[in-house]
């Protein structure tokens, strides 16, 4: 799904960042926004990742570098990082990819292993979409793609809770007392306390168990360290369910546009639950 630009008022409309590496950034506007949220409206990354790059001094305001996020530019002000000049022209696009284990979360990996990018189709590849969160490595999954940082950032930020729900499938049996830790929210073995969790545990036939997890924060490796401190063994750990969005029968390694509805979801009353 892609959608037209988006007004300084917040609405989510907007480009993509299929060409943005020239031109200026325009917000529409003669308003004064903060650099990293412009950064962010330019479909570039996320805000917190616009962060990041203005701190390492890579971003530069009319051709000086610029290490404060909240300084205020204008339309007219030209916005580059690692001298390529920012452009706010084309739409929006908003994707759910079925990542496969063994597959980076990233656009590029210093280990040579292979990357989302290598699931995406050209079109999607040149409009430099990223990952909205991560799943790691040996997980797999609802991923959501998108090159508008301002969606994405929204729903990586805490206060939102987007739930997200996995299965989970682990050696043995798991006792009642884990399960009841997880609910009441328990705290893992470096001091980390972690939100109550929905958790149900189903018995597999040959022994093992699978749970259904629905997590409300974003800690990173939460499942695994979650189950490492319980002594139980990970078997297969597959996201399901991102907000109301569900990975229902996308095939794995496959990307499908996100709906008007979807995005609507995951932009309004959902993440302010």
């Amino acid at each position: 799904m892609q959608r037209k630009r988006r007004p300084d008022s917040g609405n989510h409309a907007g480009k993509n960042a299929h060409n943005a590496h020239a031109g200026n950034v325009n917000a529409g506007s003669d308003t004064a926004q903060r650099l990293n949220k412009a950064v962010a409206a330019a479909g570039f990354c996320s805000r917190r990742k616009a962060d990041e790059y203005i701190f390492a001094g890579r971003v530069a305001v009319n051709d000086q570098t610029e290490t404060n996020p909240a300084r205020q530019v204008l339309a007219d002000d030209r916005i580059s990082i690692d001298g390529r000049v920012l452009r706010r022209s084309q739409p929006f696009l908003y994707y759910m990819l079925h990542k496969p284990v063994q597959i980076v979360c990233t656009l590029h990996d210093p280990q040579g292993r292979p990357t989302i990018l290598s699931l995406l189709p050209e079109e999607l590849r040149q409009a430099r979409v990223y990952p909205v969160g991560r799943l790691d490595y040996f997980s797999e999954g609802a991923l959501l793609l998108t090159n508008d940082g301002q969606w994405a950032n929204r729903l990586m930020h805490p206060r939102h809770h987007v739930p997200k729900e996995y299965e989970v499938t682990v050696r043995g049996r798991v006792d009642a007392a884990f399960l009841e830790r997880a609910r009441r929210g328990m705290r893992l073995s470096d001091g980390t306390p972690l939100l109550p969790v929905e958790i149900e545990a189903v018995g597999l036939p040959r022994g093992d168990t699978q749970l259904r997890m629905v997590l409300h924060q974003g800690i990173n490796r939460q499942i695994r360290r979650m189950c490492a401190d319980g002594g139980l063994t990970i078997l297969r750990l597959r996201r399901v369910r991102i907000g109301r969005l569900e990975l229902g029968t996308l095939p794995r390694g496959k990307v499908r546009p996100l709906t008007e509805e979807e995005i609507a979801r995951l932009s309004g009353s959902e993440t302010a639950r």
